[in-house]
């Protein structure tokens, strides 16, 4: 269980990485005059670090299947932001 939470841990990382090199592009883009990402692109970012944070959050304080819960709930907010804004 404490690999998964650990795996978990480091997805959520990543989707925070993730609202930082959007949130950058969109203000270089503002600031140097060029299309960057919209508002709905950092939206959805926003919502899904939020959500990611603080499934990883309630999996770090549980134990055993709400653990393990809040890790998938971390895992599928992650491939849903991939999925729709990166690969889409």
């Amino acid at each position: 269980m404490t690999l998964v939470r650990g795996l978990s841990g480091v997805v959520a990382g990543g989707v925070v990485v993730l609202l930082c090199v959007v949130l950058g592009a969109a203000v270089l883009g503002a600031r140097r005059d060029f299309p960057g990402p919209g508002v709905e692109s950092l939206s959805w970012h926003v919502v899904a670090a939020v959500v990611a944070v603080t499934a990883q959050v309630f999996a770090d304080r549980r134990r055993g299947i709400a653990a393990l819960a809040g890790s998938a709930v971390v895992m599928i907010t992650a491939g849903v932001l991939l999925w729709t804004q990166w690969w889409g």
